[in-house]
């Protein structure tokens, strides 16, 4: 099992720099997700890793030893790419089997193999058409079986599910987390899917305009992002700007816009520091009548969005701020219409505090 070390990785594309500086490392039989906006670099990050393309800077470790040198298909590393680039010519099959049987795999075994891994992707009663008599959907099942069937020991997956259905794209994530789990994979999978993500990394990694800005489980990355950006690309997060008033050893007191206070466990920042506020949206409560609580803010319901399991509403603060809340829809509650009355609630423990940005709040959510 393959451990991976990057060091200082960078890689430009004339005056674009797709990857800055990039530093992390890998483990034996781990499986990391990776995720970003498109132009994020996350794609060309995959590929640096495989050898299809040379860093301008910066050192890829294999087990120890440095292979920058190393030509792609000496690397023990697959990459499955988003076009999926089968053999139009060959069936099915013998796509899968490729791999195996070019490294000397009888072509019994190869197959038999190659079968076991297209049941697994729902692509067993396929395995004798062609690519072109197949959706888009089953040609990316079917470059997922490749890869899984390389015997390589390294997986290096770009958006290897974002064709499938909702449906489809839940039961196969779980069972390529197993599969890689049972094989001894080491796995970098690049996805969009913050869900995909979440419930099958190991660990995640955040990349924004190449450079990295988080890593850690999920449990970590979403309950304490490190800035604002991961709070905002992870999960649904309220953002309120303030100034710090003063702490004690109980929480900071800090004040919103139009005088409004409110109460924060974090006292790493001074007096008269201003500061971004970011409470996520299921940790924020609203109610149509006043309620005791550790700070409440009323305002005015200006959208609601039913979503399923729950709705959403966005509510207009008096002070001008905006604010949004998640209510169960089968909570037994009457829904709030467009105008209500309501109170915003938070406990000053679920808020994360950031230095105010240099540039603004807004520049520092944008991913591009």
């Amino acid at each position: 099992m393959p451990a991976i070390n990057l060091r200082n990785i960078s890689k430009q594309f004339g005056s674009t720099h797709a990857l800055d500086d990039v530093t992390f490392d890998v483990r034996d039989g781990e499986y990391l997700c990776i995720l970003g906006s498109t132009g994020s670099g996350k794609t060309t990050l995959l590929r640096t890793i495989s050898g299809i393309i040379n860093p301008n800077q910066g050192e890829i470790i294999f087990d120890g030893k440095k292979v920058n040198d190393v030509a792609a298909e000496d690397r023990n590393a697959v990459y499955v790419p988003q076009t999926y680039a089968l053999f139009p010519h060959l069936k099915v099959i013998d796509n899968v089997c490729f791999g195996p049987i070019s490294r000397g795999v009888d072509a019994e075994t190869a197959k038999s193999k190659a079968m076991e891994i297209l049941s697994l992707v729902r692509l067993d009663k396929r395995a004798e058409s062609y690519p072109g008599e197949l959706s888009g959907g089953m040609q990316q099942r079917v470059a997922l079986a490749r890869g899984l069937a390389s015997g390589a020991r390294l997986l290096l997956l770009d958006e290897p599910l974002g064709a499938l259905d909702a449906r489809l794209r839940l039961e196969l994530r779980t069972e390529l987390k197993k599969l890689a789990k049972d094989k001894g994979f080491t796995v970098i999978h690049v996805t969009h899917d913050q869900d995909e993500a979440m419930s099958i990394g190991d660990r995640i990694m955040i990349l924004r305009r190449g450079k990295l800005q988080q890593i850690g489980t999920p449990y970590h990355v979403y309950l304490r992002p490190e800035n604002i950006f991961v709070a905002n690309f992870i999960g649904h997060t309220n953002f309120l700007e303030g100034i710090v008033m003063k702490h004690t050893s109980k929480g900071s007191t800090i004040r919103l816009r139009g005088d409004t206070h409110i109460m924060v466990e974090d006292i790493s920042h001074i007096a008269e520091e201003a500061v971004i506020v970011a409470i996520r949206e299921e940790k924020t409560q609203i109610f149509d009548h006043p309620v005791e609580a550790q700070n409440t803010i009323s305002g005015d319901v200006s959208e609601a969005h039913f979503m399923g399991t729950f709705v959403r509403y966005k509510v207009r603060l008096d002070n001008g701020d905006h604010i949004a809340a998640l209510r169960p829809s089968d909570s037994g509650l009457e829904k709030l219409q467009i105008g209500d009355r309501v109170m915003i609630t938070f406990e000053q423990s679920q808020a994360n505090i950031f230095d105010y940005p240099t540039l603004g709040l807004k520049r520092e959510l944008e991913a591009y």
